[in-house]
């Protein structure tokens, strides 16, 4: 039985690399499929991978209804098993529904890959309608780290240098390489919640720290022990209890 299933994470996951496989695996076992993305960093018609792997897709502009071109295809002779559907949290909200229809009508399968939030930790439309309609929604397993090495749940957009929590939703850019000393205008960074709520990005941290080459501890969380008052008596041994003859 067909089904809908929507793989999310955030940025420097592997959805991208996990849809090119996913065409991969299903291919070599002898079934057919289509690749749809959209405002892939590579450019048009294009389905990229940060690993450097790439394949030629669909792209898919907001007037595409994927029933309507589906039903087409079948009916003109062409066999379709699957559809890989990467950048999916761009999509509109109808689009996943059409997608969601050809799983019920047509018993295709469809593999949607997407980042469930963006810059201001609110849904994707998209997104939102997937997790509402997909008959499964699967967390990659593979964890994009924030630059002080806890697990990154959010995606930061950075702009100039700066962080930024307000603009337009969708404004296509790509992750800074590491230890790039050349800030584009729009970048984006994944951080943890905690980091996030901070406005702390890698550059601000680097900013903030003593030397260029280390990132900052917090010291609310590795405080340093205060030294004591008086340190002769705090090495002094203590003197023996003695009983009075």
């Amino acid at each position: 039985m067909a089904e809908l299933v929507f793989f999310s994470g955030t940025m420097d996951c592997g959805k991208s690399t996990l849809a090119l496989q996913m065409d991969h695996n299903h291919a070599a076992r002898g079934r057919v499929g289509l690749i749809y993305t959209k405002l892939d960093r590579a450019g048009a018609n294009v389905l990229s991978s940060r690993l450097g792997l790439s394949r030629g897709s669909l792209e898919v502009g907001d007037d595409l209804d994927f029933w309507e071109s589906t039903v087409s295809r079948a009916t003109a002779g062409a066999r379709i098993d699957y559809l890989v559907c990467d950048e999916a949290q761009f999509y509109t909200a109808a689009q996943v529904d059409q997608l969601a229809r050809v799983v019920d009508e047509m018993d295709v399968d469809v593999f949607a890959f997407g980042i469930t939030t963006d810059f201001r930790t609110e849904l994707f439309p998209g997104s939102k309608r997937l997790i509402e309609l997909a008959d499964r929604v699967s967390v990659l397993q593979v964890e994009a780290l924030c630059w002080c090495g806890r697990r990154a749940t959010t995606n930061a957009r950075v702009v100039d240098g700066q962080m930024v929590v307000e603009g337009e939703q969708v404004v296509v850019g790509d992750t800074a390489p590491a230890g790039s000393e050349v800030v584009p205008e729009v970048e984006y960074e994944v951080l943890c919640r905690r980091h996030y709520m901070r406005r702390m990005t890698s550059h601000a941290a680097r900013a903030a720290s003593i030397s260029p080459e280390v990132l900052p501890f917090d010291l609310d969380v590795c405080a340093v022990p205060s030294p004591p008052a008086h340190p002769s008596e705090s090495t002094r041994p203590p003197l023996p209890i003695t009983q009075a003859d």
